[in-house]
């Protein structure tokens, strides 16, 4: 499973309107290189090392899969398409913006087109106190020092001054506002992956099927008709006894909670793998502990088309998953299709994601929250 990267960008402007130029910056990084997770207040402070107008500058943590070359040709491109002209002369130039890789999780990189962390970051306020308000849990991974120490260090004298809040673009789509939100899809449809950065990106906690961790998952593939009922009991048993204890634990320090799945899915993948006596008994079991089980405030489902699937199945590489057919994926949309259908008082969205990457493509994300934002404002 693929993880976000952590990264710090400092940004300033000198020229035109500096404040719509850094809020400008701000909703295009979000839009194209990663989610702003925090944005710092705006400063205000005198050019440094040449004699120009005043800055405006701020810091941002954002989250993305990307590697850091791949981030640093990203802003790059940011820079030009904000009216950013790098002139080839030597020193310090006025400019309408600048963005500057300050921390990329706690790597260093020393190359010839990047060095992280920024080396001159410790000699300048007006990196450092913005840096200060983001609060990272981070030590500069040379100097071994954090942000505060580094602040205490400085030997900057220059007046940076706080002006102001700035809004982050991810305040738009306020998913606390619910205590609880499921994400189901078929197999590879990306719930987990999704749940992850969704938990990550809101500070969330989280709820993963622990499916890898059962031991007749790879036997039920070899073998379906021996293995189903075995399967599908000690899957309803784990997702009970999950569910129950994490949702019975509140965390203080979440927002709230995020689930890979919901317990109905169990159902779902029983109706279809388990004979017409093994289903009988099953529905029976599960009928008396889903009446226990709290229901998730949003119900969202992923749908992709079989193709889709079978792409990103491939793509993941569970050996026990390779022979999955087109036709078993399809009985399981269809399940899940028929339960949403029939549910009344869950509150549901569908989000078809078949022409979707949200890890490769943070546009793909964010239409994703946007479809939950509208989700929450009919509501």
């Amino acid at each position: 499973m693929k993880v976000q990267h952590q990264v710090t960008l400092a940004i300033g402007s000198n020229q035109g309107n500096r404040l719509e130029n850094i809020e400008h910056c701000l909703q295009l990084i979000h839009q194209e290189v990663g989610t702003v997770v925090r944005v710092s207040s705006l400063y205000e402070s005198p050019s440094w090392g040449f004699e120009s107008d005043a800055f405006y500058n701020c810091a941002v943590l954002i989250h993305t899969f990307s590697e850091a070359e791949v981030v640093l040709n990203q802003i790059l491109a940011l820079e030009k398409t904000l009216g950013r002209v790098r002139l080839n002369v030597e020193g310090y130039q006025a400019r309408l913006i600048d963005i500057d890789l300050i921390f990329f999780d706690d790597e260093v990189i020393a190359t010839d087109n990047l060095q992280v962390p920024h080396p001159l970051l410790q000699d300048r306020n007006f990196v450092l106190l913005p840096l200060a308000d983001l609060k990272l849990d981070i030590v500069h991974p040379i100097l071994k020092k954090t942000v505060k120490d580094l602040i205490a260090i400085s030997s900057d004298a220059s007046v940076c001054k706080n002006i102001g809040a700035l809004q982050n673009p991810l305040k738009d789509i306020p998913l606390e506002n619910y205590n609880y939100i499921a994400f189901e899809g078929n197999i590879g449809a990306g719930k987990t992956t999704l749940t992850n950065k969704i938990a990550e990106d809101f500070n969330a906690k989280t709820v993963l099927e622990r499916f890898a961790d059962n031991p007749f998952l790879p036997k039920f593939y070899q073998d379906q008709n021996r293995y189903a009922f075995p399967l599908e009991m000690s899957f309803l048993a784990d997702r009970y006894q999950q569910l129950s204890d994490d949702l019975a634990q509140f965390d203080l320090f979440k927002d709230f909670l995020v689930a890979d799945y919901h317990i109905f899915k169990s159902l779902i993948f029983a109706k279809i793998t388990l004979a017409d006596d093994e289903y009988r008994l099953y529905r029976n079991l599960f009928d008396i502990i889903y009446k226990e089980m709290p229901k998730p405030d949003l119900y969202v489902y992923l749908y992709q088309n079989s193709e889709r699937l079978l792409q990103n199945i491939k793509k993941r590489g569970r050996d026990y998953e390779q022979n999955i057919a087109a036709e078993y994926l399809d009985k399981i949309n269809s399940g899940y299709l028929d339960y949403i259908k029939s549910q009344k008082d869950l509150n549901v969205l569908i989000v078809d994601v078949s022409d979707k990457d949200f890890v490769k493509n943070q546009a793909d994300y964010l239409f994703i929250l946007d479809e939950i934002r509208k989700k929450l404002a009919s509501n």
